[in-house]
Order: C-alpha cells, then structure tokens, then sequence
C-alpha cells in the first residue's frame, strides 16, 4: 500500500522520539496497515490519509465491507494506544468516538468530519459545546484499570522543568512556580475520574451519531481541574495578540470552574502547570514561538 504519512506526524515523531523507534515504526507503516485491515475483522477499503492530521498517529478514512464509513487509526508503541483503546472501550460511545473493532497497534473508529473541529464555532459557543462534551466523559475508572494517575505523568514532567529553569534563569521563577502549585494540586487530589488527558476544541469532531464527539485520548486518572486545564489555554495566539488577553484567561478559568462546579484555585493551578510544563517541551524540541506564547501566558496565572 503506498502513501506519506503527513509530514506534521513526520516532524512530531522525529521531536518526541530521540532513538530510532519513531523511524522504524514509520518504515514499517505499509505493512502494518495492510495488517491492520485484515486483522479488524471488517475488510475495510482504504479511502485516503487524514491530512494534516495529528502529531502521534495515522487516520486512515475507510469504508468497510457493509459500506460502513470508519477511521483507521494507527500508532507507535509510544503512544501507548492500548490505553486509548481501554478508555474508548469504557465511554462506549458516550462523548466520545465509538471503537468499532481494533487491532495490534491500530483502532477502528466511528467516522467523524475530521475537518470540523469546536474551533470553527466562535469562542464562547465552543467553550459551551467543549463544557458539555468533557463533563461526559469524567466517569468512575474500570476496576483493575492500568492507568496512569496524574500524579505519576506530572511527576515524570518535573525534571524537563527543572532543566528548562537551568538553562534559562529568567524563567525559573516561573517553573518555581509551577513546580510549587503542582505539589500542593497533587497532595490534596479530591478525586480520581477517567479523563481524556488532552482535552481541547480540536479534540471535540462534528459527528452523525451526535452533534459533537471527543477523540485522541491520553488517558488517566484523576481530577476534573486538570482536564479542563489545557481548554482554558485554547486559541492562545488570540489571546496573545489580545490587549485583554489576560482578563480573558482568567475569565474562562471562572467560567469553566463554574459551570462544571470545578475548584477555580484548583483550575488555575493545573492550568499554570500545564502551560509551564507545555512551553517546556515546545522549547525543547526547538519550537521557539509556540513555546514563548505559551510561557507568556503562564505568566498571566
């Protein structure tokens, strides 16, 4: 089967994975899409690549056997799609993405209009279709669940932010201060939901079953404030080039903690957090503007 992956996926795989595990797996992707149709079950037909599509997967759109319309999705080993799997198989549908059938390293999915994403409805309309949307998906874990807690992928996070704060002074201030509200957050955690982990507007798909369905989950488990954390910093070129940028940041924090009965000091803190931790990386791997952007917002917090 010959196609290109898009090469957004490409340059994303290249930044996250320093070995040569990234490459390889996209070596090898023909064969494990052909092994992948088989192995569903449903013999679907290949229709074309997603495009621009995400930075940790292939979508491949696909008609199936009976004529049903799906998504192939494929990931690395990294991505640990066993955990997305386990998580889509326990909303069943419900705010999120039906799992159709799956296999080793791929999932078939329920298709939805990848083109049409909450950021094409204006901001506050989005924020209310995002609201409904996530608060579906904060249920009771499975039992026996091997999910990752919170604390355990924030913990993980802790040392990049430390050696960001070494290397650029100015800004250890700033990861001192996250580091600092992530110890107090995760020391007095008031519950553990199955959340989506990497919830914003371009995760949420206009779809048929029902107007509006969340995918590409990075599952755990633990308090509603740090999923709604990375929405409050949606469209932060906008709020950036804002004169009120700042005002409107805090104001979604209040909006979001209220409608979803959500600790706004709980809300804030996650979202400092995430937004340090994200600049982090984005500088990292040599994504300069995106990570000024996102520490300049921090800053705000």
């Amino acid at each position: 089967m010959g196609f290109e992956p898009p090469q957004r996926l490409v340059r994303a795989l290249g930044e996250s994975h320093e070995d040569t595990s990234a490459a390889d797996w996209l070596g090898r992707l023909p064969a494990l899409t052909e092994e992948a149709l088989a192995a569903t079950g449903r013999a679907p037909a290949v229709e074309r690549v997603a495009a621009p599509g995400g930075r940790s997967s292939l979508v491949l759109l696909v008609t199936c056997a009976d004529g049903t319309p799906a998504a192939l999705k494929l990931a690395p080993p990294a991505a640990a799609p066993e955990r997305e799997r386990a998580a889509l198989v326990h909303w069943n549908g419900w705010g999120a993405v039906l799992l159709l059938a799956d296999a080793p390293g791929a999932l078939l999915l329920e298709r939805l209009h990848p083109e049409v994403s909450l950021r094409s409805l204006p901001e506050a309309k989005a924020l209310l279709e995002a609201a409904g949307t996530v608060r579906r998906l904060w249920v009771e874990p499975p039992a026996g669940h091997t999910f990752e807690t919170v604390a355990g992928r924030t913990g993980e996070q802790v040392g990049a932010m430390r050696a960001l704060a070494g290397a650029q002074p100015e800004l250890a201030p700033l990861v001192s201060a996250a580091l600092a509200v992530r110890e107090e957050l995760v020391a007095g955690a008031p519950e553990l939901l199955l959340l989506h982990g990497n919830f914003r507007q371009s995760k949420v798909l206009a779809g048929e079953r029902v107007p509006w369905l969340t995918v590409g989950p990075e599952p755990l488990v633990g308090e509603r404030a740090y999923d709604l954390a990375r929405l409050v910093r949606d469209r932060v070129e906008d709020l950036i080039a804002s004169s009120n940028g700042a005002v409107t940041a805090r104001r979604r924090i209040g909006k979001l903690a209220d409608s979803l009965e959500v600790d706004r000091e709980r809300l804030r803190g996650w979202t400092l957090f995430r937004a340090v931790e994200s600049g982090a990386r984005a500088l990292a791997a040599g994504r300069r503007q995106e990570g000024e952007l996102t520490l300049e917002f921090a800053s705000w917090l």
